[in-house]
């Protein structure tokens, strides 16, 4: 039991070493097989097969002794005590300091994910409100958009009644380039879009067909309601 309560108190002191800044600079926390027997021989005065006597215990026992026989490869599972290369604790042992350190370090980091997060959030929510907005603004540019096509389709209409147009209808590009600057043209293109296809689709006095003009098909829009009954309603 010396052995291995001294194996115990060495590794757990060892791999709290280890945690707290490395002083002996180890290079992991599993401490060589032959520097582990080393130290225990030394401090106690066991004999190499009291050591190995140990190690068949902690390999054979169903309880958790607080060591973990390892093997070279570390991810395979030790089933022999001639396989076992290293020795590690499972409960490093650390002074208050570094203790304190180390729950300092805990809480600043928790601290920061937890304004980092919050700062994401505040973000996403910031960027939603934009995109609630930009939408809303749309919205209400394809409205204005829908009302000025219908005035000057409705004008043209009224326009060729009174023979002073040549057609009854109106190409959409035209009205297009008659409504938005060229300026605006690719900024507006959305919009337009928008109020094209509400059109298509909620407006029954405006009619789009297909005419051959200046030898060119295009898409144009036809005001089908008379003018009488456009008076009438006013």
């Amino acid at each position: 039991m010396n052995v291995l309560h001294e194996l115990y108190n060495y590794l757990s002191i060892q791999a709290g070493n280890f945690e707290c800044g490395n002083p002996e600079n180890l290079k992991s926390k599993c401490i060589w097989v032959s520097e582990a027997r080393d130290h225990v021989m030394n401090i106690t005065g066991s004999s190499p097969q009291k050591f190995e006597a140990a190690l068949h215990w902690i390999l054979n026992s169903n309880k958790d002794l607080g060591i973990w026989l390892k093997g070279r490869d570390l991810s395979e599972p030790v089933t022999k005590v001639e396989e076992v290369f290293c020795l590690e604790s499972a409960h490093p042992q650390m002074g208050l300091g570094c203790r304190f350190r180390r729950a300092v370090v805990t809480a600043i980091m928790n601290l920061f994910l937890f304004f980092w997060c919050l700062v994401t959030l505040w973000g996403i929510l910031i960027f939603l409100r934009y995109r609630w907005r930009k939408m809303e603004e749309e919205e209400q540019a394809m409205y204005e958009m829908v009302k000025k096509i219908i005035a000057v389709v409705q004008d043209h209409y009224k326009e060729w009644e009174r023979n002073l147009e040549r057609y009854p209808y109106v190409g959409i590009f035209h009205v297009r380039d008659s409504l938005i600057p060229p300026q605006s043209r690719k900024k507006m293109k959305r919009v337009w879009e928008r109020a094209v296809d509400f059109l298509a689709s909620n407006e029954s006095r405006i009619q789009t067909e297909s005419h051959r003009v200046a030898g060119e098909d295009m898409l144009v829009w036809r005001w089908t309601q008379p003018s009488y009954v456009s008076d009438s309603e006013h």
